[in-house]
């Protein structure tokens, strides 16, 4: 009894497997998305707060209206500060290379966006010599 012979290719041979981690991710785009659903509204909602809160002191007298503007001031502008680095923070989730290396770092920067803008508010609180 004889043995078939094993036939050989003739195409071109198969493309080498890429180095682990690599590859690109098909939902990198997923925590991203996400993340971005979440921290636009909230720092809308943030911004409509922060906004207002010049009213607090309407009816204050004139020591405090003075303490509350000062302080509002300050709190202001670092809470714009603060907005721009949620941007940033944003931003980097979504430019990260989609590849399946990049997937962790990818959602902690997707996570730590909406985290920023509560952190934002929450430090404008604080700064903020409320009556």
């Amino acid at each position: 009894m004889t043995t078939p012979a094993l036939a050989t290719p003739t195409g071109p041979a198969p493309a080498p497997d890429t180095a682990p981690g690599t590859a690109r991710h098909p939902r990198a785009f997923v925590a991203p998305l996400v993340a971005t659903l979440l921290t636009l509204p909230m720092a809308a909602v943030a911004f409509f707060f922060v906004g207002l809160s010049p009213m607090a002191c309407d009816s204050c007298g004139d020591a405090a209206s003075d303490r509350f503007d000062a302080s509002y001031d300050v709190a202001f502008p670092a809470f714009g500060f603060g907005l721009l680095v949620v941007l940033a923070v944003l931003l980097a989730a979504w430019a990260l290379p989609w590849q399946r290396r990049y997937a962790a770092a990818r959602v902690w920067f997707a996570v730590a966006a909406p985290a920023a803008v509560v952190l934002d508010f929450v430090v404008f609180n604080g700064l903020v010599d409320w009556p």
